[in-house]
């Protein structure tokens, strides 16, 4: 009968197993680490950091069905794990369910909001959920696209018989009143497609240093706003000053700009293909 020092046994023993399939991780030997943490499994399944840790290791290989499996089983353990849900959502995007994969990638934003993972962590979480939102308005833009065509073709297939049966249509069937309506028609149809038509995004909701589109807009006390992640480098790599006004400045000095960062949520909304990164 299995006692309370046997279970202890097995712990620290599948902790052992982890720590060195930490260690090979760290060096890129992912096979290796996959053997460590799959014994840790198998002495302690319950144990959600074990799958993760194994699911990190098929992300690296792009093992992208055993990366789903590990990730499930450890969210399944623990719905918190930040790590669980973005690698989740990498395996759901891989599969184009980009609708999984963006529940995924904001929860994991969620998530890190009361974390310690720090900047890195949410920057390649939103790289990642900007990749899906754009395929997932790609997917849907072609369908969309294709679909009023074809009614647009019908419209006009439906305008021109009836102009035939009225008598109305003479000659090459350019009079006024049938080229006014294909005209205004040509016109609702441009419209209609317009949020799906790519431009170019407003200057003022674009950071001045990279020209992409804000996600976590701040603006400094000369009245320029940056992307926080990159008026953070600047300020760290390049010296204490405004990188345009050339004013001095400090972290502390940044305020959150809640206005742009509005205005750059509606224009999103609306807009889902300038979720493209350059």
């Amino acid at each position: 009968m299995a006692t309370a020092a046997d279970g202890v046994a097995v712990a620290r023993q599948a902790e052992l197993r982890r720590i060195e399939g930490n260690s090979c991780f760290n060096k890129a030997r992912l096979g290796a680490a996959i053997d460590c943490y799959t014994e840790a499994i198998a002495l302690c399944p319950d144990v959600a950091v074990y799958w993760l840790n194994r699911g990190l290791c098929h992300f690296k290989r792009k093992e992208w069905a055993k990366v789903e499996e590990d990730s499930r089983r450890a969210l399944a353990l623990d719905d918190t794990l930040v790590k669980g849900h973005y690698l989740l959502g990498c395996a759901m995007l891989e599969k184009e369910q980009c609708a999984l994969a963006i529940k995924e990638f904001n929860k994991a934003l969620d998530l890190l909001k009361s974390s310690n993972l720090g900047d890195k962590m949410a920057e390649d979480i939103w790289q990642v959920l900007a990749k899906a939102k754009y395929q997932d308005w790609e997917i849907h833009s072609t369908k969309r696209v294709w679909k009023m065509q074809s009614l647009k073709e019908a419209c006009e297939n439906a305008l021109q018989e009836h102009h035939f049966l009225s008598g109305t249509l003479v000659g090459d069937g350019s009079t006024n009143e049938y080229t006014d309506q294909l005209k205004l028609l040509s016109e609702v149809f441009t419209k209609a497609t317009i949020d799906d038509t790519p431009t170019d995004v407003p200057d003022y909701l674009c950071c001045q240093i990279t020209f992409e589109i804000f996600r976590d807009p701040v603006i400094t006390p000369s009245g320029i706003t940056y992307e926080r992640s990159i008026i953070l480098e600047h300020l760290c790599k390049v010296g204490n000053f405004d990188p345009v006004t050339r004013e001095p400045l400090k972290e502390h000095q940044l305020v959150p700009n809640l206005a742009i960062k509005e205005a750059v949520q509606a224009y999103l909304k609306n807009h889902s293909w300038a979720y493209k990164l350059n």
